[in-house]
């Protein structure tokens, strides 16, 4: 296991004032997040993208909270070191200040999360400011938001429009003042988030929305060719292991398919008095 220590909201907040970009990754098990663990990534996200990635949904709205906390505490038993986020799903905090403390709670006390992610601007900042003063870090989510993409329609561009680009300056300076401790910007233009980028107080951290950011945030099955759907133009591959997957899988099926697999070193054995005495005492019996 690494031997990093722990990343803390100061640790990030440090690394913003020097100019040190950010690096922040969905993950989603506890495979995945040892390998997050040992690149030394700074923010791990478990995002509701697992309900597409890992369930193989169309979308991330049928994702429970149930499902989201089983998956952050296995990647938190991968990665003791990141900063950990939750992310809300879908109703989990629209409905109420308290569901939404209860909900956020929920990731802090039963997967050791070290904040949650919510969607939305200055009409959610009621529920940023009820889970911060529960004393719960929030990170925000402008732009491209999945749990709103019917009314977005579809996996679009934000913000293209100044006027559709000044809402999401205003919501982010909101979010800012509702005391969130960051801010994800997911497929807004580049100079959009430059322009939010400077003014903000917390760090700002792009999906596909340019490199101004204080970071950079990918989703792990777009970046290793695991999702087979389809990969957004906003992600770059940084290996094909869903090639080496595929392959690996398909030689696996001939070499037993031809008796090539197992040889003597995938199995085990009893010494040969051991079988002999076997052999005696079944053939005892008839």
């Amino acid at each position: 296991m690494s031997d990093r220590k722990k990343i803390t909201l100061p640790v990030l907040f440090d690394k913003m004032a020097k100019g040190t970009p950010l690096t922040m990754i969905t993950c989603y098990d506890y495979p995945m997040a040892y390998l997050v663990e040992q690149a030394g990534i700074d923010i791990v996200l478990v995002g509701d993208s697992l309900g597409m990635t890992m369930l193989g949904y169309d979308s991330t709205l049928p994702v429970t909270m149930d499902d989201m906390i089983r998956h952050a505490a296995a990647v938190r038993r991968g990665t003791p070191n990141g900063w950990l986020i939750g992310d809300m799903p879908y109703m989990s905090y629209q409905a109420s200040d308290e569901s939404a403390v209860l909900n956020a709670g929920r990731f802090m006390a039963q997967a050791a999360c070290d904040g949650i992610k919510l969607e939305g601007g200055i009409e959610v900042c009621p529920r940023v400011k009820a889970i911060v003063n529960a004393g719960i870090p929030v990170m925000g989510h402008l732009g491209l938001t999945p749990q709103s993409v019917s009314s977005l329609g579809g996996f679009r561009l934000q913000g293209k429009s100044a006027k559709q680009a000044k809402k999401i300056v205003d919501d982010a300076r909101a979010l800012e003042e509702a005391g969130a401790m960051a801010i994800l910007l997911e497929l807004v233009p580049d100079q959009v988030c430059a322009l939010i980028t400077e003014r903000a107080k917390v760090p700002i951290i792009s999906l596909g929305s340019g490199p101004t950011a204080h970071g950079q945030l990918l989703i792990f099955h777009d970046m290793f060719g695991l999702y087979p759907r389809f990969t957004p133009k906003m992600a770059k591959k940084f290996a094909d292991a869903g090639k080496a997957i595929a392959d690996g899988l398909k030689q696996y099926v001939d070499e037993v398919t031809t008796k090539v697999f197992p040889e003597p070193e995938h199995y085990f054995g009893i010494k040969a008095e051991e079988y002999a005495e076997l052999r005696r005492l079944v053939e005892l019996e008839g």
